[in-house]
């Protein structure tokens, strides 16, 4: 494909990130989380880089993206995190992916896939989830001892096995909120009443990134880091130091011209040139992930400086008004980076944006290739 956009991935600072993560959880296990093509930064190579650097799981979101890491030979410990029926759940289970439950119906679904892949040896391996107080997934603690008893119903038949029980916080993101302490009271009663039925997880889980860099009493048996290992965070600020940002993306000026003043620039001529100047044409817009919200912002990097976006981002390309800036056809420009040399991160574009770092990173579209270092 022809592009003059760029994503550029740094493995080695996802390894490092993992690596970071470990050392200060240990001996807590690591679950890098590669959901949504590895937030971005592309599934298979992400997840390779994860383990590299020392991830002890692996956790996607659909049945179709385990299949994906076990089809490229990666054979590490996998969790399918969402618990939705799937035709697929047979070739998973054959696979040795780990799937979720929520519901006393999906623990029956998946018991069912197992009696179709016929190996008595390979059960479902199944997390039991408890809705803790996200109220998206999993149980209600009204209905968690009927997901727990139909597991044990499923695991005395030989079709399934107990791997782990799970929840989610809600907003670990915001240091101090009380919602924090109520779920992992919640969990804690969860995991109680389980053990009273005789439910014996290998695994226990419910830290996100938040929770794992902010809540100690939250890690148990393995965190789940997924921002984190793009050196991405929704805590206020973003992450810490020692987290790097793994992705830049970047392109070149693809036309530049000399304009009057008074010139209209882009859709709905809202932005007009105050005086003489210089345009760049820059050949990304909102279809390759570029919010059209960014109208106006200096979230662009090119020639050692920061420049606005000069009136309404396109569909495939957007504007820069460069002053009397001596610019040329095929001069670099940074969208957002690890922010080492002034440009913009992907966090400070979430914040000045009014969203999050995730949605920027996860947004860039196919037609921006990745290349990986």
């Amino acid at each position: 494909m022809d592009s003059h956009a760029r994503a550029s991935i740094n493995l080695d600072v996802i390894a490092a990130n993992v690596t970071a993560v470990r050392e200060r959880v240990a001996p807590t296990a690591v679950m890098a989380v590669v959901k949504a093509g590895g937030y971005g930064h592309g599934a298979v190579p992400a997840a390779r880089a994860a383990v590299r650097g020392g991830a002890d799981w692996l956790g996607v979101v659909h049945v179709a993206e385990a299949l994906e890491l076990r089809a490229a030979g990666i054979d590490s410990p996998l969790l399918c995190l969402m618990a939705i029926a799937s035709a697929d759940h047979p070739a998973a289970i054959a696979a040795g992916v780990d799937l979720s439950a929520g519901s006393a119906g999906m623990v029956r679904r998946l018991a069912t896939a197992a009696a179709e892949v016929g190996d008595p040896g390979r059960p479902a391996r199944v997390h039991l989830k408890a809705d803790t107080g996200l109220s998206r997934g999993g149980a209600t603690a009204a209905d968690w001892p009927r997901v727990l008893d139909a597991a044990s119903e499923a695991e005395a038949a030989g079709l399934l096995s107990v791997a782990g029980l799970w929840s989610h916080f809600a907003s670990a993101d915001e240091p101090g909120n009380t919602s924090v302490a109520a779920q992992l009271a919640a969990f804690e009663a969860a995991l109680d009443v389980a053990k009273k039925l005789g439910v014996t997880p290998e695994v226990r889980h419910i830290a996100n990134t938040a929770a794992t860099l902010e809540v100690t009493e939250a890690r148990y048996d393995v965190v789940r880091v997924g921002g984190g290992i793009y050196g991405l965070s929704t805590l206020p600020g973003g992450p810490p130091r020692w987290l790097r940002p793994a992705m830049t993306l970047r392109t070149r000026l693809v036309l530049v011209k000399r304009v009057p003043a008074g010139t209209g620039v882009s859709y709905g001529h809202r932005y007009v040139t105050p005086r003489e100047t210089t345009l760049g044409l820059v050949p990304l817009g909102y279809a390759d992930g570029v919010p059209r919200a960014a109208t106006g912002l200096p979230l662009l990097f090119a020639r050692g400086r920061r420049w606005s976006i000069a009136g309404t981002v396109c569909m495939d390309q957007l504007v820069v008004d460069f002053g009397d800036e001596p610019v040329a056809v095929g001069d670099e420009v940074v969208l957002f980076g690890p922010g080492d040399d002034g440009e913009a991160t992907a966090q400070e574009w979430g914040d000045t944006l009014g969203t999050i770092s995730y949605e920027i990173v996860t947004g860039i579209g196919s037609r921006v290739p990745r290349s990986y270092s």
